[in-house]
């Protein structure tokens, strides 16, 4: 049975000492609750030694959002996988929509990303999804064949142990909109189809897959009610413990 996942993206929001701050007050709220699902928080990179410092010893995962895809060099502004390990990083988010529709990351880059992360002992959630005129243009199916086919390029079936994959629809994140519980089970349902063609139907059943776009309390229930929501990738409601806390604590 896969085991519900829920991550939050904090994008460029929280210095240091901000961040450190809520997660103390992050962590106490969950371990009052006695949050059981996997979850996990992404950091700006200058804030995740100090976030990292107060979630040390609890169930909460520290993730980056992005890191490069060379173990070193001269890539001015960069970060390596290496350095993010030092910091006890382990879990990095690749191919955000944010990093492909405003800095121009390809799947093949995303796919080097990925296959070094994997390579350094790290576990990715990948991120897939079509634009609003994709969707109404009825390419939902080709850009997300597309996409999982081209980030998972010469990735091995016993590396697929390592990676979760987030179906975020482009048109959902930061808006308000939220793909129907149906319309995100049936891009879910299509996503685990195509892991299925490409390794098979062990690996596909066992991938955690999860719903990025606007999730909040009032709608985190019904998604997660369906067959192949296995968790969510929450972006502004993950940077107020009071809006984040119901939704990882979803199933009490």
């Amino acid at each position: 049975m896969r085991k519900a996942y829920i991550a939050g993206n904090w994008k460029m929001n929280m210095t240091p000492s901000a961040g450190a701050a809520f997660a103390k007050e992050l962590r106490a709220a969950a371990e009052k609750a006695a949050v059981d699902v996997k979850v996990m928080v992404a950091p700006p990179f200058v804030t995740i030694p100090a976030v990292a410092e107060v979630l040390k010893g609890s169930s909460i995962i520290v993730a980056a959002q992005n890191m490069n895809d060379h173990e070193s060099g001269a890539y001015t502004g960069e970060v390596a996988p290496a350095m993010l390990k030092d910091l006890g990083v382990n879990t990095v988010i690749l191919g955000h929509s944010e990093r492909r529709s405003y800095y121009g990351e390809s799947d093949s880059f995303i796919n080097a990303k990925l296959r070094l992360a994997i390579k350094e002992g790290m576990d990715v959630v990948l991120c897939v999804g079509e634009t609003l005129e994709e969707r109404e243009s009825g390419r939902l199916e080709e850009v997300l064949s597309t996409q999982v086919s081209g980030c998972l390029k010469d990735v091995s079936a016993a590396e697929m142990a390592h990676v979760t994959i987030a179906y975020e629809p482009v048109w959902a994140i930061g808006t308000g909109r939220t793909a129907t519980p149906e319309d995100a089970d049936a891009a879910h349902a299509y996503i685990r189809s195509l892991v299925a063609s490409l390794y098979s139907d062990d690996i596909a059943q066992n991938l955690i897959i999860q719903y990025g776009g606007s999730v909040n309390a009032s709608n985190v229930k019904a998604l997660m009610a369906k067959e192949n929501i296995d968790g969510a990738l929450v972006g502004g409601a993950s940077l107020s413990v009071e809006k984040f806390l119901p939704i990882m604590t979803f199933d009490k």
